[in-house]
């Protein structure tokens, strides 16, 4: 891999690790992690307040995670002539974009693990060496289509979006919601139930194919800069040359949200490191009754408590990247994980935002923008609900689900 960036220094650890996970990684890939470090502190932080408060996607993030040439690292042989790296790396990576923000990192997340990976894991060799390359580079934009306007939690037996197949094609028809990058994605990875056997299916929908036209959703409170869009798709003709042939039901569909799944964990975890190090840093610049707050018992108490959060999460987040690289880990695993770091990140961005007081609010000071993004995380790939009767299910052998 060349990367553009210059390196950083080895030393360039985090208050916030606390344990030292980071150490974890051999020297090779650390090297990578902080060399995204360098390249987000400069190249990303100073563009996204203002666009947060634009609500827009700035369009020039995509040249510029182009020349840090990472998007190809869970993917081997694709834009990457490294050996794919652990997935360890890949959640730390994940970890470090929402560090700097949540909301663009996403931007990354849903074209380089939701669209590259449903390709990889779902389609065959030709699609893999059709699109997979361009989308490592950043020439092509993926997007993920799966939530629909009326479905969210009983997507996989609810599914409205439809596929019939007409010789070698398919008409889709439908509407989905919610969908990162949606409004300018070159390719959409749209899920909708084929009519003929009532089974999910994966097709590819280019832009510009008559029928498919996506609306950016506006008035968000969180994920500002991630252009969601409300999509519609009518008598869409996808040819069968773009279904995803290795997609046969909704079981694959949930392979592929297993893995996603634990990389919104590792988010969390990053918008709490965000949050809780900028809560740290004005501890100890904010003066009152002629001393630094950070003097103050009760400011180390939110403080210490935000760290063991981390230190919480952060571990369990290790030993699920193991469970994944020794090919072990099950749909349970990365739900607990969800479920308990995303629970844990919403304590940490309300204490951290507790910590700057009235200055928590504004914009300027950073926080807010955590404390507003933590909710769509919250949120999105299984709420909290649905992830624990997952993990129940697992553990009790019966399903609570209605």
């Amino acid at each position: 891999m060349t990367a553009t960036h210059p390196e950083a220094p080895l030393s360039d650890g985090l208050t916030a690790d606390f344990y030292g996970y980071e150490n974890l990684l051999p020297e090779d890939e650390r090297k990578l992690l902080l060399q995204a470090r360098d390249f987000l502190r400069t190249e990303v932080k100073p563009l996204v307040n203002d666009a947060w408060a634009k609500g827009e996607f700035p369009r020039e993030l995509i040249g510029r995670f182009r020349g840090l040439g990472l998007a190809g690292v869970p993917y081997e042989g694709y834009g990457d002539p490294l050996p794919a790296g652990s997935n360890l790396l890949v959640g730390m990576l994940s970890m470090e974009y929402t560090r700097t923000d949540a909301s663009s990192a996403t931007f990354f997340g849903v074209h380089n693990g939701l669209a590259m990976y449903s390709i990889y894991r779902g389609g065959d060799q030709e699609q893999r060496d059709r699109w997979l390359p361009a989308m490592a580079a950043l020439d092509k934009i993926g997007a993920f289509a799966m939530t629909e306007p009326l479905g969210g939690s009983d997507v996989a037996g609810g599914m409205r979006t439809t596929a019939r197949r007409a010789g070698d094609h398919w008409i889709l028809n439908g509407a989905k919601r919610w969908i990162g990058n949606g409004t300018f994605a070159d390719l959409v990875i749209v899920w909708a139930r084929d009519e003929a056997d009532d089974k999910v299916k994966g097709f590819v929908v280019e832009r510009g194919t008559p029928g498919f036209s996506a609306a950016k959703i506006e008035n968000k409170t969180a994920f500002r800069i991630v252009e969601n869009a409300d999509l519609t798709l009518t008598e869409v003709r996808v040819p069968e040359a773009n279904r995803l042939q290795r997609v046969d039901s909704f079981r694959d569909v949930a392979e592929i949200l297993r893995a996603t799944r634990s990389g919104v964990a590792w988010q969390a975890l990053g918008v709490m490191i965000g949050a809780y190090e900028l809560a740290l840093a004005y501890a100890k610049e904010r003066r009152q009754f002629g001393r630094p707050i950070a003097r103050f018992q009760l400011v180390q108490d939110l403080l210490v408590k935000s760290l063991g959060n981390i230190t919480a999460s952060w571990g369990m987040l290790v030993q699920l990247a193991r469970l994944q690289d020794a090919g072990i880990f099950r749909d349970e695993h990365s739900s607990l994980a969800k479920a308990f770091v995303t629970a844990r990140m919403r304590e940490v961005v309300a204490w951290s935002r507790e910590i700057f007081g009235g200055n928590g609010i504004v914009l300027d000071y950073d926080v807010a923008r955590f404390f507003a993004d933590a909710e769509a995380i919250y949120s999105f790939e299984g709420t909290r609900e649905m992830n624990t009767l997952i993990v129940g299910k697992a553990i009790t052998g019966e399903s609570a689900f209605v």
